[in-house]
Order: C-alpha cells, then sequence, then structure tokens
C-alpha cells in the first residue's frame, strides 16, 4: 500500500479535527531553526562531519513514543526523507500514516523553483522552540547528539 501524501492544510487540518500528529524528521539543526508548531522531532538523518548518515534507531524512538494507532503526519523540508520515513513507519505497521508533500520549505524542481508551498509558506502556525518533551534530546532521554 502506497503513502497517502497531503498538503500542508489538510496535514494541519488532521492535526486539529483528527488528533493526528506531526512528526518532523528533519536533523535536530533544522527543527530547531523553524518547525510546525507543535512538531515532534525524531531525525531520519543526522548531520556528522562526514555529512548527513542515517539515524539507525530512528524506527525504535519513534515506537517508543507513538502507538501503532497513533495518527501521524510526517514532514521534512520538502518532500523526500519524510516519504522514506512514512513508508519505513507504514512497514512497521503504522496503519493511520499520511506524508506532508513539499515538507517545511517546500518543495522545487531540479532548477531551484518551487512547485509547491510548505508549510512556512503557506502561513501555518511556525515554532523556533519545541512544547515541552517534543524535541529530540527530550524524546530520547536527554542524551546529546
Amino acid at each position: 500500500m502506497s503513502v497517502q501524501r497531503v498538503s500542508p492544510e489538510e496535514a494541519h487540518r488532521l492535526m486539529v479535527d483528527e488528533g493526528y500528529v506531526y512528526l518532523d524528521v528533519r536533523s535536530v539543526q533544522e527543527f530547531e531553526s523553524g518547525h510546525p508548531e507543535g512538531a515532534f522531532n525524531v531525525p531520519l538523518m543526522h548531520v556528522t562531519p562526514r555529512g548527513m548518515e542515517p539515524n539507525p534507531t530512528f524506527l525504535p524512538e519513534v515506537e517508543a513514543r507513538f502507538p501503532r494507532e497513533q495518527g501521524i503526519v510526517v514532514g521534512c523540508r520538502s518532500g523526500q526523507r519524510s516519504l522514506r520515513a512514512a513508508e519505513a513507519l507504514q512497514a512497521a505497521g503504522y496503519g493511520r500514516i499520511v506524508e506532508q508533500r513539499a515538507g517545511f520549505a517546500g518543495a522545487t524542481t531540479a532548477f531551484g523553483q518551487v512547485s509547491e508551498r510548505g508549510w512556512q509558506s503557506v502561513g501555518l502556525p511556525v515554532s523556533r522552540q519545541a512544547r515541552a518533551g517534543r524535541s529530540y534530546e527530550e524524546l530520547r532521554g536527554g542524551g546529546d547528539r
């Protein structure tokens, strides 16, 4: 089964009306520079001196925080990482997974032109401060990354 992909506005509606949570799979640094209001941060990839590397504990960290019946909107910067993360969650048995197309910043063409506006550019609520218990550091028990 393929992952359902929704617009930023539909993702927001699911959160407000149906109790979905927003799982931001961008790096900690990206999340801290601005994210959808109320989002949880579990990076699919970590920034390292060698570039972006997979987070080997992504799935166990999500499983530790969210039951499989929880509705989850998965988002990233432009829609690439979030689709991979949503597919992994769906394969792990999560049944109420949607991927927010265009991510936080918006999807772009190969030439860098915006092809679909993202969460921030459509004017949905944004924060630079994570709500209590929703930053990656807090979700993984206070450890440093």
